[in-house]
């Protein structure tokens, strides 16, 4: 999930890994965050303007950092970045894997999965991930209500190493 977000933001030309990267690897990647959004239309939907924005639309977003500011974003995580590349994580998708991983260990699991990360993006209302769902015409409570309920279980993609260290290279 995490090289899907890398390849898409060095595909669509930003410095940074962002929410909406993240969310676009999920969907296409994570059968359980996929079955948070339920029957109907909004996947669909969903996945129709995160495309639209590949290939354009967020074109006002590529020169801006997204950093909400709603969430303190711990220091080391905005260093981690592939050097070849100069690929960053953005401050507000730091901050998501950084509360995935901590909804993981409450769990006493070491590593996050996928419905941790998308409930994380979910707990910044400011992020990009937020905005495109709410331009999609997708409720952010309604679906991480579903998502938060969601089988601890559930998901099979998982980052972090066991050791302490949680961080995926972007």
């Amino acid at each position: 999930m995490v090289a899907g977000a890398r390849r898409r933001a060095m595909r669509d030309g930003d410095r940074q890994i962002d929410t909406a990267h993240l969310l676009h690897s999920l969907l296409e990647s994570d059968p359980a965050v996929r079955t948070a959004f339920g029957e109907g239309p909004q996947t669909v939907r969903l996945l129709g303007y995160l495309v639209q924005r590949s290939i354009g639309y967020g074109l006002q977003w590529q020169s801006a950092v997204e950093d909400s500011g709603a969430v303190p974003v711990v220091g080391a995580a905005t260093a981690v970045r592939d050097t070849s590349r100069d690929i960053r994580w953005s401050p507000s998708a730091a901050a998501a894997l950084e509360r995935a991983v901590a909804r993981a260990r409450r769990r006493g699991e070491h590593r996050a999965r996928g419905l941790d990360l998308f409930v994380a993006l979910l707990a910044d209302r400011e992020c990009r991930a937020v905005e495109v769902l709410l331009h999609s015409g997708v409720e952010p409570a309604e679906v991480g209500a579903r998502a938060a309920a969601g089988p601890a279980d559930a998901g099979r993609e998982e980052w972090g190493s066991g050791d302490g260290t949680a961080w995926p290279t972007p």
